[in-house]
C-alpha cells in the first residue's frame, strides 16, 4: 500500500453532518483556551467525535470570531476583480487581501455573481 495519512474519515464513530450548537460550543471554548496548533489531534482533546478536517473547517468557515458576515460591498468586490485578474483563481491569495472573508466564500461569489458580468457570454473565461 502507499505511504502518507490515512483518510480523515475513515474511523467508525464519528460523527458526520450537521455540527450541534454543543459541539460548536466545545470547540470554540478549546480553541480559545489551548489554540489550534495540531487540528488531527485536537477533536479528541476537546472530546469532540469529529475528524480533525472537520473540526479546522467548522472553525475557518463558520466559527472564527473574525469573520465578515453578510454580502459583499462594492469595494470588496471591486477588489475581487482585480486581484483575479492578476492572480487568476488564487482564491485563498486573494482571501489574504480580503480580511475576515474566506477563501470559498471568495470563490463563491465570484463564480455566482462577478465572472458573468466581467466575461460576458463571449465564449471565454480566464482560468
Amino acid at each position: 500500500m502507499g505511504k502518507g495519512r490515512a483518510p480523515c474519515c475513515a474511523k467508525v464513530g464519528l460523527n458526520k453532518g450537521s455540527w450541534t450548537p454543543e459541539e460548536d460550543m466545545r470547540l470554540i471554548a478549546y480553541i480559545q483556551k489551548y489554540g489550534h496548533a495540531n487540528w488531527r489531534a485536537l477533536p479528541k482533546q476537546a472530546g469532540l467525535l469529529r475528524c480533525g478536517k472537520s473540526c479546522r473547517l467548522r472553525w475557518i468557515n463558520y466559527l472564527r470570531p473574525d469573520l465578515k458576515r453578510g454580502n459583499f460591498t462594492a469595494d470588496e468586490e471591486e477588489t475581487i476583480i482585480k486581484l483575479h485578474a492578476m492572480l487568476g483563481n488564487k482564491w485563498s491569495k486573494i482571501a489574504s487581501c480580503l480580511p475576515g472573508r474566506t477563501d470559498n466564500e471568495i470563490k463563491n461569489v465570484w463564480n455566482t455573481h462577478l465572472k458573468k458580468p466581467v466575461f460576458p457570454a463571449c465564449g471565454w473565461e480566464r482560468t
